[in-house]
């Protein structure tokens, strides 16, 4: 049996803030796969770009639980191929805005080890850091 699509006020509040906070017009999405065909990082992805879409369509926010929003590189292959001239991308920073505003860090940069810090390129853990640490 096919789980049910619920439409509630607290789904149609979680769309409009992601609607909001992306500026895109997510409604427009018409499911045609084309942003998960060009995704580069798509086979690390546990939803497909188009998953992610939909699913906020829906107003779901066990998409926040996902790790694409966190994987998107921003690279707007996704934008450049939509049809419908949508950014995923800017779909998926709202996504981690909203989940960074829950006060839930994803590392903790006092746990870097002294080995890390000397391996890692500063630009990585200053990018984790923006992406990561609320």
């Amino acid at each position: 049996m096919a789980n049910k699509i619920i439409i509630d006020d607290s789904t149609v509040a979680f769309f409009n803030l992601i609607s909001e906070l992306s500026g895109e017009t997510i409604t427009l999405c018409d499911q045609c796969g084309t942003c998960s065909g060009g995704c580069p990082f798509v086979n690390d992805m546990d939803l497909m770009p188009s998953q992610l879409m939909r699913k906020t369509l829906l107003g779901q926010e066990d998409v926040l639980e996902s790790k694409t929003m966190w994987l998107c590189a921003t690279c707007n292959t996704c934008t450049v191929r939509c049809p419908r001239g949508l950014d995923v991308s800017k779909v998926a920073e709202a996504l981690r805005q909203v989940k960074l505003r829950q006060s839930l860090d994803k590392i903790k940069l006092n746990e870097i080890s002294d080995e890390e810090l000397k391996e890692l390129p500063p630009i990585a853990i200053i990018a984790a850091n923006r992406k990561l640490v609320s």
